[in-house]
């Protein structure tokens, strides 16, 4: 195995996004958003059509990285011990034995995950905020890292239950693959016609104690007063914007300045630029709007939203971001 050795975090972090792009053909800023949400200790929702490598982009990024995985497809009919684990009569030692469920990995698959009733998704909170499930009054650590990456389809309604506030709000980012473009799509076609199998054998570069010292050190890079500032005005602004029943939370401030250092670190800089908050500003902020019936009624998006606010809100000058 090829291991990356963790001391040039830029030169690592693409390595490992070139590998999976041996996969998830055109999709780089996407990949780079995913993993900077997995080093950050955040959690992904892929909302998007089928077939546009959600569920690939997961598996690739738990491959390379040296990461445990686990898929767990999202029914009506699943219940929250599905997830979780159970405790399980034993007849050969007369006790309960606790048995995890697939909750218990360092990449946890979502798959569909709006197709489970409430109940079954509220059984995420407690490991997708604290990294720990309590089963039977006792709690258990999840693996570290860890981290869900959920998918939805945006255009199928009958058959799902759609996500709760608190549920949302516990994603990092939420994203859209898209399409690739006409060249891309032939450079996949090309690739399945080359190789004999359905999927590439992809390459564990890494593993989890690296993909730690990477997290770790995203608390290296500095954020200075006026990018809080910043951070702080532009949430401010969506619980403010007309017609917003229910603006971003804390939890959209301390998520848009932590994916910002992850982007800062993977570009080899110390510091957080404004164009850094800019950049993932859409993904961290614009799921957790509530708009008023009005304009759902008008067709308005959460994203057309954050994109006027980011036009109207003053980012701080070079000359600001020195001490």
């Amino acid at each position: 195995m090829n291991e990356l050795q963790v001391i040039d975090a830029p030169a690592a972090i693409d390595a490992l996004v070139t590998e999976i792009e041996r996969a998830v053909v055109g999709k780089r800023d996407v990949t780079n958003l995913v993993l900077d949400a997995a080093l950050t200790g955040g959690h992904v929702l892929l909302d998007d059509v089928p077939g546009v490598a959600k569920t690939l982009l997961a598996r690739s990024f738990a491959a390379v990285s040296g990461l445990s995985f686990s898929r767990i497809q999202f029914t009506p009919d699943l219940m929250p011990g599905d997830i979780m684990g159970s405790s399980l009569w034993d007849r050969s030692t007369n006790e309960m034995i606790f048995q995890p469920g697939p909750i218990n990995a360092n990449v946890v698959l979502a798959d569909e995950i709006n197709r489970a009733p409430a109940k079954t998704q509220a059984a995420l909170l407690e490991a997708m905020a604290e990294g720990q499930v309590t089963v039977d009054g006792v709690t258990r650590l999840l693996p570290t890292p860890f981290v869900v990456i959920a998918t939805q389809n945006p255009v199928e309604y009958e058959g799902t239950y759609e996500l709760p506030e608190a549920q949302l709000d516990r994603f990092m980012i939420r994203l859209s693959i898209g399409y690739p473009s006409a060249s891309d799509e032939a450079e996949l076609v090309n690739r399945r016609i080359a190789r004999a199998s359905v999927q590439p054998e992809l390459a564990a570069i890494s593993n989890p104690t690296q993909i730690g010292a990477l997290s770790d050190s995203i608390n290296g890079i500095r954020v200075h007063p006026a990018v809080v500032d910043y951070v702080v005005r532009l949430v401010s602004a969506t619980r403010e914007f007309p017609g917003v029943e229910l603006g971003a939370s804390p939890r959209g401030s301390l998520a848009t300045v932590a994916m910002a250092r992850a982007g800062a670190m993977r570009e080899g800089r110390a510091a957080v630029l404004p164009d850094d908050v800019k950049r993932v500003a859409m993904a961290t902020l614009s799921h957790r709007l509530v708009l008023s019936p009005e304009l759902w009624v008008q067709g308005v998006k959460a994203a057309e939203i954050i994109a006027e606010i980011l036009n109207e809100t003053s980012a701080p000058a070079p000359d600001d971001l020195i001490d």
